[in-house]
């Protein structure tokens, strides 16, 4: 009887374990969407009136949030800025890791990854509507986001040009400067890219050509 009266105390414990477990994780899952829903409301605002124009107000009312909600996760307009543009650069980061994961030849899929690069940032300023012009404004404030969708390209790249060198695909005597000059130039290449001045008058499959004979020769193929 006393060993059942035992393992009855250790079952409740651990169940009692268990059951503040899944509350605390129900309790984090709430709190995440409760976040994510205000950032999406402040980015769809922000789009149609514009970072100066939007006020935390406002964003409280078309959040059906309340201030007080809002400002338990934000101290400021600036810091829902910032979260924006971290989401925005989260889903890129993504999408830029699946283009990685297909099995194309080295060079195929640098082409790919910088394709894709200019063309997600393209879309994230573009559908961001008034949003885009503080996009150039506060390059600054990108930049200090955007640095980890920066490193996560900039360590595919690596991984490409290492695994074509090692399998005798690729001939890179120094695959971090290779990497530097890629990943640099992509990013010199955004604006002229979301202005459509990339190319200007060429199909994306013909300019896709073109810039695969360059990576070739820039990496000795």
């Amino acid at each position: 009887m006393a060993h059942f009266v035992g393992v009855c105390a250790i079952f409740a414990i651990h169940f009692l374990h268990i059951s503040c477990f899944l509350c605390n994780f129900a309790s984090v899952m709430a709190l995440s969407k409760t976040r994510a829903k205000l950032v999406d409301v402040a980015r769809q605002l922000f789009a149609k009136k514009g970072l100066d124009d939007t006020t935390m107000n406002d964003i409280a009312v078309a959040s059906e949030k309340g201030r007080r909600t809002l400002y338990t996760y934000f101290k400021n307009k600036e810091e829902i800025y910032f979260a924006v543009i971290e989401a925005e650069m989260e889903r890129l980061t993504d999408t830029i890791k699946e283009v990685a994961q297909q099995e194309l030849h080295p060079v195929d899929k640098i082409v790919e990854i910088i394709y894709t690069h200019l063309r997600l940032i393209k879309e994230a300023v573009l559908r961001n509507g008034n949003l885009r012009a503080e996009f150039f404004r506060n390059i600054w404030m990108v930049e200090k986001v955007r640095r980890h969708f920066d490193q996560t390209e900039v360590e595919l790249l690596t991984g490409t040009l290492d695994k074509g060198v090692q399998m005798g695909l690729l001939s890179v005597d120094n695959i971090p400067l290779a990497v530097d000059i890629i990943h640099y130039c992509t990013k010199g290449l955004e604006v002229p890219y979301i202005h459509g001045r990339l190319g200007e008058g060429m199909g994306e499959q013909m300019s896709k050509r073109v810039v695969r004979k360059i990576v070739n020769r820039a990496l000795g193929i």
